[in-house]
């Protein structure tokens, strides 16, 4: 058995995932869907420590591949670094990712740092970071805007200032980097700093919400493995 464990990225929830889950369970598949606090106080060691937890209840003998999300591609490094015999494969979907101490500020260009930065003063305490409007993720039907605009909380500060503690022992598993088209951030050279092989797929940042079937599919075949890689 395959046991997927689905990683929402900032400012969504595992809500992100229920357009994705129900292919993964059609294909024989198990999902978990961890829920990343949008409390202030919690910073990027703490999503890591949710991630761990959902880990802790897989089965030993299945299968696991763990996946996040924009952001969440450095919170599942650092909880897959914790648990590196748990864990068969990392996929990263539009996913920031980076080496012992990479964080989303020390990642992002300056200008994201600086706009961030000012929209958490402004409207967020200082402490939160207000949701972008869903163009930002690549969604622009005006139905679709709305829906994700009602569901889309603010982000806590911390787990953008906050870098990866990793160990080295993520790097032993293998990974891969699902980048889309058009690009927004060079998630594919994250990936590759990394070690992981690099994959397109033509859609938004929020592509598990527009495209779903392709993105299920890419995750399906990253799940077995010969000779320690994923099947293409």
């Amino acid at each position: 058995m395959t046991t997927f464990v689905l990683v929402h990225g900032a400012w969504h929830g595992p809500w992100a995932w229920d357009r994705v889950a129900p292919l993964l369970h059609a294909a024989g598949a198990r999902t978990l869907t961890p829920d990343l606090s949008a409390q202030e106080d919690c910073g990027l060691h703490d999503h890591a420590e949710v991630v761990i937890a959902a880990l802790d209840t897989v089965p030993e003998d299945d299968e696991l591949v763990l996946v996040g999300h924009s952001y969440a591609g450095l919170v599942v490094r650092e909880a897959a670094d914790a648990r590196p015999d748990a864990v068969d494969h990392i996929a990263l979907v539009d996913g920031w990712a980076g080496a012992d101490g990479a964080g989303m500020f020390s990642l992002a260009p300056d200008t994201f740092v600086t706009r961030v930065r000012a929209a958490a003063e402004s409207s967020g305490g200082g402490r939160r970071i207000p949701a972008p409007p869903p163009a930002a993720f690549g969604i622009v039907d005006a139905e679709a805007a709305a829906w994700l605009a009602a569901r889309l909380l603010p982000q806590p500060l911390r787990t953008f200032t906050e870098g990866t503690r990793l160990s080295g022992a993520v790097d032993r598993i293998p990974g891969t980097a699902i980048c889309c088209r058009p690009q927004t951030y060079p998630f594919d050279r994250f990936g590759e700093a990394v070690g992981y092989r690099t994959l397109a797929l033509d859609g938004p940042h929020d592509v598990m919400l527009t495209h779903p079937e392709p993105l299920a599919r890419m995750l399906l075949r990253a799940r077995s493995f010969k000779n320690g890689k994923p099947e293409v």
